[in-house]
């Protein structure tokens, strides 16, 4: 009986043993795994910020090409904008240039018009002229007694009248005799000795001279002492 009790005694120690064992197996087998989970874990959090930073990248990158794009693209906006201010610019220069041609053209065509306007009157007072000058001789003629004339009359009206149209015109006598001579303005054609009148002086007229609008038409023709 003794023995019996004494061989249960070991087959239950060492199924207590066997347990024990097992259950040491169990807890490194679940540590194990639980390091291994853990590992894993952290393995798969790795990659999942690796392919999240790859993503960023990506991101970063797409946003940089884009970015750049839109730099290149604003870029050549500008470098178009710049080019549009150098034509208009030009074409401002050019306009400006045209227009001072233009307004000197202009002045040049009036100042032509002006002058070709003022030979063409010179041109028409000149041939009027020798009218005049039998104007005055006729009137210069007449005697006291025949002033009173209606013929006379009437044409010293006539005369006065185009001496008139003549002030109108700018067209004006040259003033002679008893001035000093001036080749500007008078021909001498005679000389005489005449100490009361002084020298170079105008004593005599022969032809009335005549300017236009500052502008000699004919020259007085005149005696001058000397």
């Amino acid at each position: 009986m003794a023995d019996e009790k004494m061989e249960k005694d070991l087959e239950r120690d060492s199924e207590i043993d066997i347990s024990d064992e097992m259950l040491e197996d169990i807890e490194e087998d679940s540590a194990e795994d639980a390091v291994e989970d853990s590992t894993a874990g952290t393995d798969e959090e790795s990659e999942d910020m690796e392919e999240a930073e790859e993503a960023g990248n990506g991101e970063s990158k797409e946003n940089g090409d884009t970015q750049g794009g839109k730099k290149g693209f604003f870029g050549k906006k500008k470098e178009k904008k710049d080019k549009k201010d150098s034509q208009i610019e030009e074409l401002t220069d050019r306009l400006k240039r045209q227009m001072a041609e233009f307004d000197n053209f202009r002045k040049r065509t009036e100042k032509e018009k002006a002058g070709m306007y003022e030979i063409g009157a010179k041109s028409v007072i000149e041939k009027m002229l020798p009218v005049v000058d039998n104007f005055e001789r006729g009137l210069a003629q007449v005697t006291e007694d025949k002033k009173d004339d209606p013929f006379v009359t009437g044409m010293e009206k006539i005369y006065k009248q185009m001496m008139t149209v003549f002030e109108e015109l700018e067209v004006k006598p040259i003033e002679a005799v008893g001035q000093e001579f001036d080749p500007n303005f008078h021909n001498a054609v005679m000389h005489v000795e005449d100490e009361e009148a002084g020298d170079n002086i105008v004593v005599e007229e022969f032809q009335k001279g005549y300017t236009y609008r500052e502008s000699v038409v004919r020259h007085s023709m005149v005696k001058v002492a000397n």
